[in-house]
C-alpha cells in the first residue's frame, strides 16, 4: 500500500530561494527596480506561462508593500495609497475598474500588470480604455533559461524533502518544457513515484518517467 503523500504542494512557489537573474528577465528586473518612476505610473510584464513573471511581480509586491487586487473587482481607490498588482489581465478583467486604475496610477503609487499577451490585444469596447491600453509600457519576460530552470528544479526538489544527485537537474533541464510549470510537474511526479516504494530520486527514475531510453541523448550527460 502506497504511503500517503503530504499535501504541501501549494507553498512550493513561496518556498523557493531567491529569484535567479538571467538574460530573459534582466530588463524586467531593471524596470521593476525603477519603480515608482514608470511612464504614467504603470508597467506591464508580458511573457508565456511559467516564464517567471508572476515571481518577479510577487517579489516587487513584497518589496514595495503593493496590494494584489482581483482583476474582476478592483478597488481603484487603493492605488492612491498603495502600489497595486493585477495579474493575468489578458485572461479577463473589469473594464471600468481597470480604466480607473490606469487613470489614477500616474498620480497614485503605481500599477503593475502581468499578462501572456500585449495590452494592445486585450479585448475592450471602451474607446478611452483602448487608447490607454495601447499606450502602456510593456516589458517582455522570455522563456526560462537553463540556469534559472535548474535553480527552480533544485528548489522544488528541496521543498519536497528530496536531496537529488548532482546530475539530476541538468538531465531534466534538457528534457522538459522550458517553464516553471513543467519543473513543478516533473518534481511532483518524481515525488509520487519515489514515495510508494521508497525509491531514491535519481536520473534512472526520471528516465523511466520521461520514457527516455535514447542512448544518443545519454552521451551528452556523461
Amino acid at each position: 500500500m502506497k504511503q500517503a503523500l503530504l499535501n504541501f504542494w501549494d507553498p512550493l512557489f513561496s518556498a523557493r530561494g531567491a529569484f535567479v537573474a538571467g538574460a530573459g528577465n534582466a530588463e524586467a528586473q531593471v524596470r521593476l527596480a525603477d519603480w515608482p518612476n514608470w511612464p504614467a505610473g504603470c508597467l506591464v510584464l508580458v511573457g508565456p506561462e511559467g516564464c517567471g513573471k508572476s515571481r518577479l511581480a510577487e517579489d516587487w509586491a513584497r518589496r514595495t508593500g503593493a496590494q494584489k487586487l482581483d482583476r474582476f473587482k478592483p478597488d481603484p481607490a487603493v492605488v492612491r495609497s498603495h502600489p497595486v498588482l493585477l495579474e493575468d489581465v489578458d485572461q479577463g478583467f473589469c473594464a471600468e475598474g481597470l480604466f480607473h486604475l490606469l487613470n489614477l496610477a500616474s498620480v497614485g503609487q503605481g500599477l503593475l500588470l502581468t499578462a501572456r499577451t500585449r495590452p494592445a490585444g486585450w479585448p475592450s469596447e471602451v474607446a478611452d480604455l483602448r487608447s490607454r491600453l495601447n499606450a502602456l509600457h510593456v516589458v517582455h519576460v522570455e522563456s526560462t533559461e537553463d540556469e534559472i530552470l535548474m535553480s527552480v528544479l533544485e528548489d522544488f526538489l528541496r521543498a519536497r524533502g528530496i536531496r537529488p544527485p548532482p546530475d539530476l537537474a541538468p538531465y531534466l533541464v534538457r528534457r522538459i518544457d522550458r517553464s516553471v510549470i513543467a519543473a513543478r510537474d516533473i518534481v511532483e511526479r518524481l515525488h509520487e513515484a519515489s514515495a510508494g516504494d521508497h525509491r531514491p530520486v535519481t536520473r534512472a527514475l526520471a528516465r523511466e518517467l520521461l520514457s527516455d531510453d535514447t542512448e544518443n541523448l545519454d552521451l551528452f550527460d556523461r
